[in-house]
C-alpha cells in the first residue's frame, strides 16, 4: 500500500522543498472546494487541481502525477474504489481515502485495491492535512474508527460466548512474533485493539513519539506494510483475541 510510486514528476519525498502536490477527487463541487482550501494553506503542500469522478482522477493523475489523491468513494461513473484500483496498479500516486462508513464493502474493497489510509469525512482539518502528510511521506493512515470496523469484520463470524471454535491446525505463531521486544508485542496488541497512537502513549504512560517508533518497529520487523496487516496478524495468531 505504501510503496513508491513512479513518475517523472516533483514529489513529496524527492523534492528538496518537501512540498506534496495533492489532487482532491469527490463529485461535490463544495466538498472539493473545501477540502483544497483546507489543504492549500499548508506551506508544504500545493494542491495542484481536483476531479468530479474516478475517470477524470485517473487521467489527472497520469498527467500531472500527484504525491497524494484525497480520494471520495462514492461517485457516479467511474467510483473512488476502481480509480484507486488503476491508480495504485500503475503507480501513480498514493490515495488516501475519505469515507463516511456508509457501506463497510467500500472499506475493505478500497483496502484491497491498494489505498493507503482512510479518514472520516467529518475529521477535524489538522487531521485532515497530517493524514495527507502521512501519505505522501509513505506511511499507511487508518483512522482508529477504521481500524475498529476491520476487527469488527474479522471476528464477525466468532462465535457467542461460552461456544468455542474447532481448533484450527493451520493457525500458528510466526516466528517474527518472537523478534518483538515485551514493549512492542504490548503496543502491537493494542494497536489490534483499535487504539490510536495518542491513545496507546496514554495508556502505556509514555510520548507519542515514543509509540510511532515502537510501532514503525513493530511492522520492519514482522514484515507488514500497515496497521491493517498488524491487526490481522496479531488475530489470526492469537495474539489478541474478541473482546479483549
Amino acid at each position: 500500500m505504501t510503496g513508491d510510486h513512479a513518475g517523472s514528476g516533483p514529489t513529496g519525498g524527492d523534492d528538496p522543498t518537501g512540498i506534496l502536490r495533492v489532487l482532491v477527487v469527490d463529485d461535490q463541487a463544495l466538498m472539493r472546494s473545501g477540502f483544497s482550501m483546507m489543504l492549500s494553506v499548508e506551506p508544504d503542500i500545493e494542491v495542484i487541481g481536483d476531479a468530479a469522478d474516478g475517470a477524470d482522477a485517473v487521467e489527472m493523475c497520469r498527467r500531472l502525477r500527484p504525491d497524494v489523491v484525497l480520494m471520495d468513494v462514492q461517485m457516479p461513473g467511474t467510483d473512488g474504489i476502481e480509480a484507486t484500483r488503476i491508480i495504485t496498479g500503475e503507480r501513480l500516486a498514493k490515495v488516501l481515502i475519505l469515507t463516511t462508513f456508509d457501506r463497510d464493502d467500500y472499506l475493505f474493497d478500497a483496502l484491497r485495491a491498494g489505498a493507503s489510509g482512510f479518514l472520516l469525512k467529518n475529521s477535524d482539518p489538522e487531521d485532515l492535512v497530517d493524514g495527507v502528510r502521512a501519505v505522501g511521506h509513505g506511511h499507511a493512515l487508518l483512522a482508529p474508527e477504521v481500524t475498529r470496523r476491520v476487527i469488527e469484520r474479522l471476528t464477525a463470524a466468532t462465535p457467542p460466548a461460552g461456544h468455542d471454535p474447532p481448533p484450527d491446525p493451520t493457525r500458528s505463531r510466526p516466528p517474527t512474533l518472537d523478534l518483538l521486544t515485551t514493549r512492542e508485542t504490548e503496543v502491537l496488541r493494542l494497536v489490534a485493539r483499535g487504539l490510536s497512537n495518542a491513545e496507546i502513549a496514554r495508556d502505556l504512560v509514555v510520548g507519542e513519539a515514543t509509540v510511532k517508533t515502537h510501532v514503525s518497529s513493530c511492522l520492519a520487523k514482522l514484515h507488514l506494510r500497515d496497521r491493517v496487516q498488524a491487526v490481522v496478524l496479531a488475530y489470526e495468531a492469537g495474539l489478541v483475541n474478541p473482546g479483549d
